[in-house]
Formats: structure tokens, sequence, C-alpha cells
């Protein structure tokens, strides 16, 4: 990580990692740390181990977590760009300030939990997760009981899996915000040659060959669904006019720059509907979500 990082400026992770502190607050961690090409500490981003012990003792260390871990194939997702999506979502919100009160439900919530621990960690927000992973969300009910969450983190099941708002929120709550990291693969080939082209950058990084298929992990609901990106966001876009009077933001990650247009002329279709673009960056990672609401319902 740079030292001049992009990153939202709340962000904890805006400089390089201090592997020595988190070793300290993590010490599986140090068996993990070793010198990159010009001798700096570091770690092999394509051994899944190395980033679940990092993830672990970065989550101890900013965000007060005892417990966390995630089954074997799950995605370990990189922690400063998930916390940049929610800081960013704080300014959207005009909260940048602890405020208990305000909901927000995360779609896809996963395994890790992430999203939902570093927005109740970092502003107070009570958090709902849905997902249609079973056993994604046992692993994220495991984790709020054990680091005793359960007061401010509540889980769905999403069973139908064309749906995505509809069978979460309920006919009589309202949320601050949605968030939401899409599969933006279109398919398992394409998520895959996903994973070979991060592996190819790293051994150019390593100077060295690196297996196929390690990076970040993940299964094919995290990482792929027919349509990709573009027909996730688009069919949530679609679902939250339903919504429209109970939520005050819908939001999205577009991991494709590409995927914008598309999704831009679905949200021109909708009555009343405006829309935002926050553009985020990670180093030389340029990343980005939309936002959108329905003036028609008094939003403004």
């Amino acid at each position: 990580m740079s030292q001049k990082s992009p990153l939202h400026p709340r962000n904890p992770h805006r400089g390089r990692y201090d592997l020595f502190a988190l070793g300290k607050t993590h010490k599986p961690l140090v068996g993990f740390i070793q010198r990159n090409p010009v001798g700096e500490k570091t770690i092999n981003f394509a051994n899944p181990s190395a980033v679940v012990a990092l993830n672990t003792a970065l989550l101890k260390h900013c965000y007060g977590v005892a417990h966390w871990d995630i089954p074997k194939g799950f995605l370990c997702p990189p922690i400063p760009g998930r916390a940049d999506y929610i800081h960013h979502l704080a300014d959207l919100l005009d909260e940048p300030n602890y405020n208990p009160n305000i909901r927000v439900l995360d779609i896809g919530t996963g395994a890790n939990l992430i999203y939902p621990i570093i927005g109740q960690h970092s502003y107070g927000w009570q958090v709902v997760g849905s997902d249609i992973n079973a056993d994604a969300l046992s692993n994220a009910r495991e984790l709020i009981v054990k680091n005793e969450l359960s007061s401010r983190i509540e889980l769905r099941h999403q069973i139908n899996p064309k749906a995505i708002l509809s069978g979460i929120i309920h006919s009589d709550e309202q949320f601050d915000a949605v968030l939401c990291n899409p599969p933006f693969h279109r398919s398992a080939e394409e998520a895959n040659a996903g994973s070979q082209r991060k592996t190819r950058q790293l051994s150019r990084h390593k100077r060295k060959k690196m297996p196929v298929g390690l990076n970040f992990g993940g299964n094919n609901n995290e990482l792929w669904c027919d349509g990709g990106e573009v027909w996730f966001v688009s069919q949530m876009i679609r679902e939250s006019v339903k919504f429209a009077s109970q939520v005050k933001w819908f939001t999205s990650l577009v991991a494709k720059q590409e995927d914008m247009p598309a999704i831009i002329n679905t949200l021109k279709k909708m009555s009343g509907c405006r829309y935002r673009i926050i553009e985020m960056a990670q180093g030389s990672k340029r990343s980005r979500f939309i936002a959108w609401r329905f003036v028609s319902h008094g939003a403004g």
C-alpha cells in the first residue's frame, strides 16, 4: 500500500500495514511475514492462509474483533477497500459521526461479515445482512455470537435465487441505506480467467511463478452469476421501486467501468429516480459504487 493513499480520509488503512503491530495483535500472522525484493516486510498475497491471518489481525487491531475466521473456499476480502465503501457511504448519508440509529442492509453479506463489522464498529450502525448461501450465514452467525454483536447485527436468508431485496425487506421497516458487493463475473469461466490474471500480476510482482486460483478465494454466488453485475444491479434497481418509500439510498459496487452505461440506462428508466456515482481508489486500482433514490417519495 502506498504511503500517499487515495483511500477515504477516515479509512484507518491509508498507510502501509504495520505488520509488527499486527503480528503482536494476532501472533499467527508472524509466520507469514516475509521481505519483498526491496527489503520491505509483506506477506504472500497468493497464499490464502496468509491473507486470512492478515484479515484476522486487521479486524482485531482496528475493529475490536475478538474472533474471526471463514470456511475454506469462501471470499476473504481485502479490508481497506471494503472500509472505503463504508466511509463513503457515511458521507452519502451525511452521517460522518457515530450514530447508532442508522440502519443499513448489506446484500450478500457472506461468511466474512466484513461490512456489518466495519459499519457497526466505525459508526455504530445497526446492520441487517442477507445472503443466499446458508453455509455462509452459518459462519456469519457464529462470528456475531462470538463477538457479542447480536444486538447490532441481524442475518436473513434469501431463499429465492432470482430475488435480491424482495423477501428480505419487511413491509414495516425502514433503512437508511442498502449496500451491496455483487457477483461481478458472468460465468465460472470468466471468474477463473480473472483469477488467472491476478495470479499473473502477482507472479510478475514477486518475479516467480504462482499457483493459479489462490488470491482472495470466493465461491460461485460470491464471484459470478448469470448476466454478471449488470444483471444483478439492474435487477436490484427494478426491485428497489417497490421499496422506494422504505429506503433512503440504494447503493451497489460496480467492479467494471464498462458495465456502468447499461446500469445507468436501467436507472434512467425508473420514474423519479436520481443517482450518483461515487468514485473510490486504492493504490492504482480504481473502483466505484452507484447510489440511487426516489425523489417522488420525499427523498429530495
